[in-house]
């Protein structure tokens, strides 16, 4: 996930179409982002009642 999926309406698209893992890469951008994108794709994913795992990319 990046800044190109930084939008609900994009998430929800993607996970409407089947996205089932949100992979996160920590060698880019901060944690403070990385945090802001972690809650987006939980409330997305509360709101459609669909199971999306999330991934910590850290190396």
């Amino acid at each position: 996930m990046g800044p190109a999926t930084d939008n609900e309406d994009v998430l929800r698209d993607l996970m409407l179409n089947g996205m089932d893992v949100a992979r996160l890469n920590f060698s880019h951008g901060s944690h403070e982002e990385a945090l802001e994108r972690i809650n987006r794709i939980k409330k997305v994913r509360d709101e459609l009642n669909i199971p999306v795992a999330i991934l910590l990319d850290t190396k």
